[in-house]
């Protein structure tokens, strides 16, 4: 038997995305976005708080980068979600981490994240009820330590982060338990 839960954000897992962009004066600015996903085969939305530091620099610079954050970079991932550029300066300096620039698109790539999508800005959507950016990636980077035999990004290697909004924690990803449009062919044929 279900149990009312009320009003819970009740979608599990959610990506945990490093998104960077570079302000007026080429500062970088990372920010950490739960609510993100691909919204076609070349296009990410992210929704993001018009006002943000990085959802400003987005719309200045018409570029940025989205990277998947995993397990071994938790603790500077979470610090990208708690702390404001509007209001920490040396947000990203206060890091160590290291930046740099695309080769094509005008936004940084932060080196320490394994995986990357190099976007441009398509559009901001801003309605009564969501504020979102709509990029078009135009490239992917991911390290090599990351890659299967095929040089296709290998989750069991990857451990990116997702995030649970029931608990507000962070889990590793990386066990595959079962094959993508093959798990269900079988009651295709009945």
């Amino acid at each position: 038997m279900k149990k009312d839960l009320g009003l819970v954000q009740a979608v599990y897992p959610m990506p945990v995305l490093m998104v960077a962009a570079y302000d007026e004066n080429e500062k970088v600015n990372v920010m950490n976005v739960a609510w993100g996903q691909i919204c076609d085969d070349d296009k990410i939305i992210l929704f993001i708080g018009e006002g943000k530091k990085t959802w400003l620099n987005i719309q200045a610079s018409k570029a940025f980068t989205v990277a998947l954050a995993d397990e071994a970079h938790m603790d500077v991932a979470d610090f990208f979600g708690i702390a404001s550029g509007n209001k920490i300066n040396d947000k990203f300096e206060r890091t160590g981490y290291h930046a740099v620039k695309s080769d094509k698109v005008h936004a940084p790539i932060i080196e320490e994240f394994p995986v990357v999508m190099e976007c441009e800005l398509l559009e901001t959507v801003n309605t009564e009820f969501v504020s979102g950016i709509v990029g078009k990636i135009v490239n992917v980077k991911a390290e090599e330590a990351v890659l299967n035999e095929k040089g296709k990004v290998d989750p069991e290697k990857l451990h990116a982060l997702m995030f649970d909004q029931f608990q507000h924690g962070y889990y590793a990803t990386g066990k595959k338990v079962g094959q993508a449009w093959n798990a269900g062919a079988a009651l295709m044929k009945k």
